[in-house]
C-alpha cells in the first residue's frame, strides 16, 4: 500500500499535469475546433430569432429573442431538447413575472429587489434545477433594467418565446453531431478501465503492490467518466429521436446505451475487483495464472470499447469474454488455491457477466456461459 505522502505527491503531479494541460495551445486549438459546431448552431439560430421577431412580428429591438435562443442552447454537453425547454421555459418566466410585477408596482430600487426575488423564489417553486432559476433571474433583470420597447405590454415575452421555439428548432434542424461527443466520452472510460486492468495484471504477474495501488487509484476516479458518459448519450439519444437528420443513427446510438449500461456495472465490479487484488498481492507472490485470465478479460474490455465505432467488432468481444466466462470455475483454473485467489475468481464471474451483456448477449445466456461451482 503507498504511503499517504506517496498519494500526495501523485495528487499533485496530476494537478500540475491538469494546468499544463489548459496552458496548451494545441488544447485550445481542439478546444475551438471542437466547438465551432455548436458556436455556428448557435450564431444562425441567435440571428434566426432577431430576424423572425423583427421582421415578421415587427418588433423594434428583439433583444430577449437571441438572448434566449443563445442560453438555451448554450455550449453544454447535455444538449437534450426537454433541457433547451427547460432553459426556454426558465428565462421566459423570468421575462413575463417581471413585466407583470413592473405593471403593479413600477420601476425603482426596492421594485427590482422585489423582481429578482419574486422570480426567483417562482423559478425554484416550478423547478429544482437550479439552472432554471438563474436563467429566470437574469431574464427578469433585463426586463427590470432596460426601457420597454415600443408594441405594448408583453413585446418582450413573445420575444422570448420565439427565442425558446428557434433553439428547440434549431436543435431538430440544426442538430450538432451529438455522436462524437458521446464516443469521446465513453473512449475516456475505456482508456481509464484499460489501464487498471494493465496494471492488475501486472500487479498479479510481478506481485507488485504499487501497480495493484495504481488501478485502484484510477478506478476510483472513473464514475465521474461514466456519467459524463450516460449524459453525453442521453442528449444524443434525444437529439437523434426529434432530428430528420440524425434518426437513422438511433440504433447505432442504442447499442451505444447498452454498451454503457453494462460499462457502468462492470467498472464498479472492477473496482471491487482492484481491492482484493491490492489485498492479495501485499504478500508480493507472482501469480501467473490470475494474471493471464485478466490480460484476457483486458483484451475483451479493449474489443469491446472498438465496437463503438466498429461493429465488427462486437462478435469478436462476444466470443473472448464467452471463453474467459467458461473458464470461471476455481477447483479447475487453480486447484487447491488459497481462498483469497479462490475469491478473486468468483468475483470475476458477474464482472463477465456484465461485459457480456454490454457486448450483446442476454443476462440468461452470459450468466449460462459460468460453469456451475
Amino acid at each position: 500500500m503507498r504511503s499517504a505522502a506517496e498519494r500526495a505527491r501523485e495528487r499533485s503531479a496530476r494537478a500540475a499535469r491538469t494546468l499544463r494541460h489548459r496552458a496548451d495551445p494545441r488544447a485550445a486549438v481542439a478546444r475551438l475546433w471542437g466547438s465551432s459546431p455548436a458556436a455556428l448552431q448557435i450564431a444562425i439560430a441567435a440571428t434566426g430569432g432577431w430576424a423572425f421577431a423583427h421582421h415578421v412580428l415587427g418588433h423594434d429591438t428583439p433583444l430577449l429573442a437571441t438572448t434566449v435562443t443563445i442560453t438555451s442552447l448554450g455550449f453544454v454537453r447535455d444538449a437534450r431538447p426537454v433541457r433547451v425547454l427547460e432553459t426556454a421555459i426558465g428565462m421566459t418566466v423570468g421575462i413575463t413575472l417581471s413585466e407583470v410585477l413592473l405593471l403593479g408596482i413600477g420601476r425603482g430600487a426596492w421594485q427590482l429587489f422585489v423582481i429578482i426575488l419574486a422570480t426567483l423564489l417562482v423559478a425554484r417553486l416550478l423547478s429544482s434545477n437550479a439552472a432554471f432559476a438563474v436563467a429566470a433571474g437574469v431574464q427578469a433583470v433585463l426586463v427590470a433594467l432596460l426601457p420597454a420597447p415600443p408594441g405594448g405590454v408583453f413585446v418582450r415575452s413573445v420575444d422570448g418565446l420565439v427565442g425558446g421555439a428557434v433553439a428547440l428548432l434549431a436543435t431538430a434542424l440544426i442538430p450538432r453531431d451529438p455522436r462524437r461527443q458521446a464516443v469521446r466520452e465513453a473512449r475516456r472510460v475505456f482508456s481509464e478501465c484499460s489501464y487498471a486492468l494493465t496494471s492488475l495484471v501486472s500487479a498479479l504477474r510481478l506481485g507488485d503492490a504499487t501497480a495493484a495501488d495504481r488501478a485502484l487509484e484510477r478506478l476510483r476516479r472513473t464514475q465521474p467518466l461514466v456519467d459524463a458518459w450516460s449524459a453525453a448519450a442521453d442528449s444524443a439519444l434525444s437529439i437523434a429521436r426529434i432530428s430528420p437528420f440524425l434518426r437513422r443513427h438511433l440504433p447505432e446510438l442504442r447499442a451505444q446505451r447498452r454498451v454503457l449500461d453494462g460499462m457502468d456495472l462492470a467498472v464498479r465490479n472492477l473496482r471491487v475487483i482492484s481491492r482484493r487484488v491490492d489485498f492479495l498481492v501485499v504478500d508480493r507472490v507472482r501469480r501467473p495464472v490470475l494474471a493471464e485470465l485478466l490480460a484476457t478479460v483486458s483484451n475483451g474490455v479493449n474489443l469491446l470499447g472498438q465496437s463503438l465505432t466498429d461493429p465488427s467488432a462486437t462478435p469478436l468481444a462476444q466470443q473472448n469474454l464467452v471463453l474467459v466466462a467458461v473458464r470461471l470455475d476455481p477447483r479447475e483454473l487453480i486447484p487447491g488455491a488459497p481462498v483469497g485467489e479462490v475469491m478473486l475468481v468468483m468475483l470475476l464471474r458477474p464482472l463477465l457477466v456484465d461485459l457480456q451483456v454490454a457486448a450483446g448477449l442476454d443476462p440468461d445466456t452470459a450468466r449460462s456461459a459460468l460453469p456451475e461451482v
